[in-house]
């Protein structure tokens, strides 16, 4: 399969965002590994004091967050610089958080991963060796803040995540632009 991003002049940036659990890790790397693309884990860059006070059960604040973004910010602008189109995932959950990503270049988009709140709290049930407690889900509903008309406008998209994992990457290729439609069937990988 020949990629999108080969004919265009410059790079894709997609970030994949959502409450823990929603499944942006799962998304991200089947879009990376598709389209060829640099692939970064978000949560990758946090500092150790973040991931202890998740661990504990104590959500951030916006004083932890801000130096995380910008870490993520500068690695974007690293890769489009480069010419290297890539997929990040990054819970991104307040537009002012979406904004100073944005700042990476023209070339981000988010691409916002929904489901309810009972289905993800159950996945998350069943995870192991993740630092994020099913027990701050509900705070993380509660931040979000759903992407704006404006930011769609700008190429970001909305995708639900029930179904399998097939059938949400085949929504996803489709909904961000990166398959012709009539070439992706639910269920089947593009």
């Amino acid at each position: 399969m020949t990629g999108p991003s080969q004919g265009r002049q410059t790079p894709d940036v997609v970030i994949v965002m959502g409450v823990s659990g929603v499944g942006k890790s799962t998304v991200a790397k089947g879009l990376s590994t598709i389209m060829g693309w640099q692939f970064a884990e978000g949560d990758g860059f946090h500092p150790e004091a973040n991931i202890a006070k998740m661990h504990a059960g104590t959500p951030l604040t916006d004083e932890d967050r801000w130096p995380w973004l910008r870490l993520l910010r500068d690695w974007m602008a690293e890769e489009i610089a480069g010419g290297r189109s890539s997929v990040v995932t990054c819970s991104a959950l307040r537009r002012s958080y979406r904004d100073l990503l944005r700042e990476a270049g023209p070339e981000v988009r988010f691409l916002h991963l929904v489901a309810p709140e009972s289905l993800v709290g159950d996945r998350m049930s069943h995870r192991a060796d993740h630092f994020m407690p099913t027990s701050l889900l509900h705070s993380q509903y509660d931040t979000l803040e759903p992407l704006e008309d404006d930011e769609l406008e700008l190429g970001s998209v909305v995708v639900s995540v029930e179904g399998n994992a097939a059938e949400v990457l085949a929504r996803v290729m489709s909904t961000l632009g990166l398959v012709d439609p009539s070439d992706v069937r639910e269920g089947h990988r593009p």
